[in-house]
């Protein structure tokens, strides 16, 4: 505001006219102390000289800032007006933020920081120490950001220093000119539309803008767009349409503007006119989420061609801590919420809604946003070339197709058993375990031993499979014995939360100690369980028959070599040997293989031996394995170890794997119940579908095949029960 200094002046009386109304109401605005400035001209003519100054002072004003730099630089690549946007990148780093779950990474940064102080300090060597503690970081770094839960991925998608839709523009365009306004009256700063060049290729970009600090992100209403926004956005694609300019769009938003004035202006309607708008459009279109995609606020620039995601990007219909409120009535069940809306990229592409992802470095976007940026380029060229081979019309169904298959089922169609996620068979219940009477057990075992007197005096072989699953049979009792023992001295809660822990501990001998701590105690107490008398029989029980069956293969082994030695003794067959012997001996042959005849003599003699063998082995009750069935049930079993690999390696199994791993980190060392159930019912799922893989029908119809072959010749073998297992299965 400009302002006059006068000094005191004083006109006569003479002057040739007195002021008007008009000059005097003039003067309000321009005079001087209620003087007109027509006065002031004419008091010179009559009256004495009075020296008087004016002063004026200028209001600063807020400069205008150009889209490019004051001083520009002549040989920068690309021209000087190459980005015409007022956005400018920061010169500085951003403050790093630290999210809740990379506190530990925090901590090991100060311990490194720590010890390489106290070396400078000391003048020592801690080489090995920070080696390792690098090492320990990385690692940690690497198990983090592998195994993230949706919610922490949610959290990524929101870091305050994660590159924003102009970020990447900048880094992945030669050319940028940002254009503005939607000709209706404003230009909404939480849009950003313009036009940018990629290897030479002109393309219309669209997205919404985010802000890096607190002032830019009030600026830009925290990314969350107002009908204006999306109205400009819509003349960029009619334009971009006209002038056959591919589009590329950015979703990164909350969602659109919630506010009474928002939605006065049509924020449905202008959401409702780029939906349809899109479908319509003969350009390939490409959507790029890179932050977070929310409701229809992300889906009305989102009806593209291609739906690509970044790795830590997260596309839902509503929030976390919005689902939460609604379903469970807090906010604090957002985690349940994210995992159960699956949103997360991986989620996304198996349910095909997203078609690509984006790798991420370690750390997410934020840590390397020039490497992400190059990602990003990598992704819009390489589908942009796959699209823009389509004709107009091909364009436009392949677009509708999309979205039309999306959560599609035809009726009478099988479904597919990669979408039988939630359609599980009722588990058949478990048989609970009976407690057998002392009398039974003692009735049985009684019963065994009077064969097993039998079979000694008879010299003929034990009976070793009535043995074994007696002692399983036993085992299994003692088992339940032991149970019943903890839930009477009130240990049972105490025994499983150590179970728990020693399954979540990477390293098994920390656990020792509790371990034995914990056994002392049982034991110390078991003598006063109202069971006692009858584990105590039990035990002594399996350990008498343990000691038969020990004692009885022993005597087996000795029969068995016995045997074999009268064989070979035997004058007929010892004569055969020696008569084979001497002819190779003579033959002067070094290697059996390069005479046919002899090697032909050798095998007849192995077949007639295996032949005697056998004869001796059948009264011990025993029987040889043929060397080709034993080679069949080992290709079998490789067979079924590499179908549990390939299930395991699965893109579903090896998720679900990860995220039982993941809660069980969350969880820590003292999960509560509602953490301790759903690991132990998501390791259950994961037992389950392993189950069902095994179980498939071709391995069905080879174990059975298989089953039948080998009955005759491995009826008490392991292989024979690895056999049943797997049928059982």
């Amino acid at each position: 505001m400009a302002s006059m200094t006068q000094y005191p002046v004083s006109f006569t009386e003479n002057l040739s006219s007195k002021p008007t109304a008009s000059d005097l109401l003039r003067s309000l605005s321009n005079g001087v102390n209620g003087v007109p400035l027509r006065a002031l001209g004419k008091a010179q003519l009559g009256a004495k000289r009075r020296d008087f100054t004016i002063c004026a002072k200028v209001r600063k004003v807020k400069k205008h800032e150009y889209p490019w730099p004051a001083d520009p630089d002549p040989n920068v690549k690309g021209g000087v007006l190459s980005h015409l946007s007022p956005f400018k990148p920061f010169k500085d780093k951003p403050k790093p933020v630290t999210l809740e779950f990379e506190k530990p990474l925090v901590e090991l940064q100060k311990k490194m920081i720590d010890v390489q102080r106290m070396a400078k300090e000391t003048g020592l060597d801690f080489s090995e120490q920070i080696i390792s503690l690098e090492h320990k970081y990385h690692q940690l770094m690497k198990d983090l950001y592998v195994h993230l839960t949706p919610i922490q991925r949610v959290n990524i998608a929101r870091h305050p220093n994660r590159p924003t839709f102009l970020d990447h523009v900048f880094n992945i365009t030669e050319k940028f000119v940002e254009l503005h306004g939607d000709r209706a009256g404003y230009d909404d700063p939480a849009v950003v539309t313009g036009l940018g060049t990629i290897n030479g290729r002109s393309y219309m970009f669209m997205g919404q803008q985010k802000g890096r600090n607190t002032k830019e992100n009030i600026q830009r209403n925290f990314g969350m767009p107002t009908p204006h926004g999306y109205r400009k956005a819509l003349r960029m694609m009619h334009y971009a349409d006209h002038h056959g300019f591919p589009i590329i769009t950015f979703i990164d938003t909350p969602g659109a503007y919630a506010d009474l004035k928002s939605e006065e202006l049509g924020q449905g309607e202008a959401i409702a006119q780029n939906l349809r708008t899109m479908f319509g459009l003969k350009v390939p279109i490409v959507s790029i989420v890179i932050g977070e995609g929310g409701s229809g606020g992300a889906l009305a620039i989102g009806c593209a061609n291609k739906l690509l995601m970044l790795e830590n990007a997260v596309f839902y219909v509503a929030s976390p801590e919005a689902c939460a409120a609604i379903l469970w009535k807090t906010a604090k069940a957002a985690p349940k919420a994210a995992e159960k809306l699956r949103i997360t990229s991986a989620e996304l592409t198996k349910l095909k809604i997203a078609d690509g992802i984006i790798p991420e470095p370690l750390g997410g976007a934020h840590a390397d946003p020039s490497y992400t940026s190059q990602q990003i380029k990598t992704a819009i060229v390489e589908s942009m070339d796959e699209l823009l081979k389509m004709d107009t019309e091909t364009l436009l169904k392949h677009r509708a197709q999309k979205f039309r298959n999306i959560g599609g089922v035809i009726e009478g169609m099988p479904v597919d058993p990669k979408r039988k996620i939630n359609m599980k068979k009722k588990e058949d219940p478990i048989a609970q375990i009976g407690k057998t009477s002392e009398a039974e057990l003692k009735d049985e075992v009684d019963k065994l031993k009077q064969q097993i007197l039998e079979s000694s005096e008879l010299s003929t072989g034990s009976p070793q499979k009535g043995l074994k699953e007696m002692i399983e049979k036993l085992k299994v009792e003692i088992d339940y014995e032991y149970d019943e023992a903890a839930k009477a001295l009130g240990m049972e809660e105490k025994i499983s939360a150590a179970r728990e822990e020693v399954a979540k501990a990477r390293n098994v001998n920390d656990q020792n100690e509790k371990i034995k701590n914990l056994m002392d105690e049982f034991n110390e107490k078991l003598p006063s369980a109202p069971n006692y008398s009858s584990l105590v029989y039990k035990l002594n029980m399996l350990d008498e028959l343990s000691k038969a069956s020990k004692k009885n293969n022993d005597a087996l082994k000795t029969e068995i070599n016995k045997r074999f030695k009268e064989l070979v003794n035997r004058p007929d067959v010892k004569q055969k040997i020696d008569t084979l012997w001497a002819e190779i001996s003579n033959s002067g042959v070094s290697d059996i293989s390069s005479s046919p005849e002899l090697q032909k003599k050798v095998t007849e003699l192995n077949r007639e031996l295996e032949t005697e063998f056998k004869s001796v082995l059948e009264p011990l009750g025993l029987q040889m394995v043929d060397p080709t069935e034993t080679a069949k049930i080992k290709a079998f079993q490789t067979e079924v170890n590499t179908a549990i690999d390939d299930v395991v390696q699965s893109s579903d199994l090896k998720d679900k794997i990860v995220m039982l791993k993941a809660e069980v980190a969350r969880a820590g060392d003292e999960p509560d119940e509602e953490s301790r159930s759903k690991i132990m019912a998501m390791g259950a799922e994961i037992k389950r579908e392993m189950a069902e893989a095994v179980c498939s029908p071709e391995l069905k119809e080879k174990a059975e095949k298989l089953l039948e072959e080998t009955k005759s010749s491995v009826q008490d073998s392991q292989v024979n029960a690895n056999l049943e297992a797997t049928r059982s299965l």
